[in-house]
């Protein structure tokens, strides 16, 4: 028997790994679409129920903070069940690498799950931008429109003062008109004009000047009484309580308005806060369902109670 001279190896070529990327993108579209329709169909549910974060309706008396839990609450809802959905399908339906360990396997399912987060996060805040412009715009056109209309019809651009003037320069009940019979002006008084435009306008500029200054001076204040006086026929005590009553009407209305802005501010706060809080919460919940359903592609789970074959 003749041994071989030279040993003879046999060469197998290496198996080549998958040399496709690791991101399955497919998968992660079809999460970030189920993601975004769960969250329209509970979006536009809340809505119809009154449980919209912007318009949340709660009955009179109930302090703002437990409007804020409930508002916060129902958002987290929304959010961590369409997240996690469509985490869920994407870990479901991504395709696994052969040569990745069960531990590198799990963290690529939840990056997916955090890709759907962030794909859906992006859808909605481009809808959300053009129905937010879409409606300003609209809006705004609307209310050019009014002001328009409005301004036209009273000859005059609208003044937020111009009720407080009115009320201010009300003829007396008793008093004779000023431009059928005048009355004797008295000691000092500004004698009655029958055209009261001009001293409307006067009046609506110390008001206006008011408004900056945050008070009206006592000069002004003495001024506006004899134009009132003057002007409607009252005498200058009435006048001078008319006129008092007028400014404690407006410093009502300044201070309500005050009062409704800060409260739209700490609103408008405590509500980026909870959505930044449920946006986290959210994102760790698409991660852990994404490996949730990974983990089910790759046991095979089967929901038979639930997805049957007929």
């Amino acid at each position: 028997m003749t041994m071989p001279s030279e040993l003879e190896v046999a060469v197998v070529a290496p198996v080549e790994a998958n040399q496709g990327s690791y991101v399955d993108w497919p998968a992660i579209i079809a999460g970030v679409v189920l993601a975004s329709a769960i969250a329209l169909v509970l979006l536009t549910f809340g809505s119809a129920v009154g449980l919209g974060f912007t318009n949340f309706h709660a009955p009179t008396g109930v302090a703002p903070v437990w409007i804020a839990i409930a508002a916060g609450s129902w958002l987290l809802w929304v959010q961590v069940s369409s997240f996690m959905s469509g985490a869920y399908l994407t870990g479901r339906l991504r395709k696994r690498h052969p040569e990745a360990t069960e531990h590198e396997v799990d963290v690529r399912d939840g990056a997916h799950g955090l890709l759907v987060w962030g794909g859906a996060l992006v859808v909605g805040a481009i809808i959300a931008a053009g129905g937010v412009g879409a409606a300003a715009s609209a809006i705004g056109s609307a209310a050019a429109t009014l002001t328009n209309a409005a301004s036209n019809v009273a000859g005059e651009a609208l003044d937020p003062n111009a009720y407080f003037v009115d009320t201010l320069f009300r003829q007396a009940p008793a008093a004779t008109s000023p431009a059928a019979a005048p009355a004797a002006p008295a000691m000092g008084a500004i004698a009655p004009k029958a055209d009261t435009a001009a001293v409307r306008s006067e009046a609506g500029r110390i008001f206006a000047q008011s408004v900056m200054t945050g008070a009206v001076s006592a000069d002004d204040k003495a001024y506006l009484a004899q134009l009132v006086a003057g002007t409607t026929g009252l005498s200058e005590a009435d006048a001078t309580a008319r006129l008092e009553q007028v400014m404690a009407a407006m410093e009502q209305v300044r201070a309500d308005a005050a009062t409704a802005a800060e409260n739209a501010r700490k609103i408008g706060v405590v509500a980026a806060f909870l959505t930044a809080a449920s946006l986290l919460v959210s994102a760790a919940g698409a991660y852990w369902a994404a490996q949730k359903g990974g983990n089910h592609r790759d046991e095979g789970t089967v929901f038979a109670t639930v997805f049957r074959r007929y």
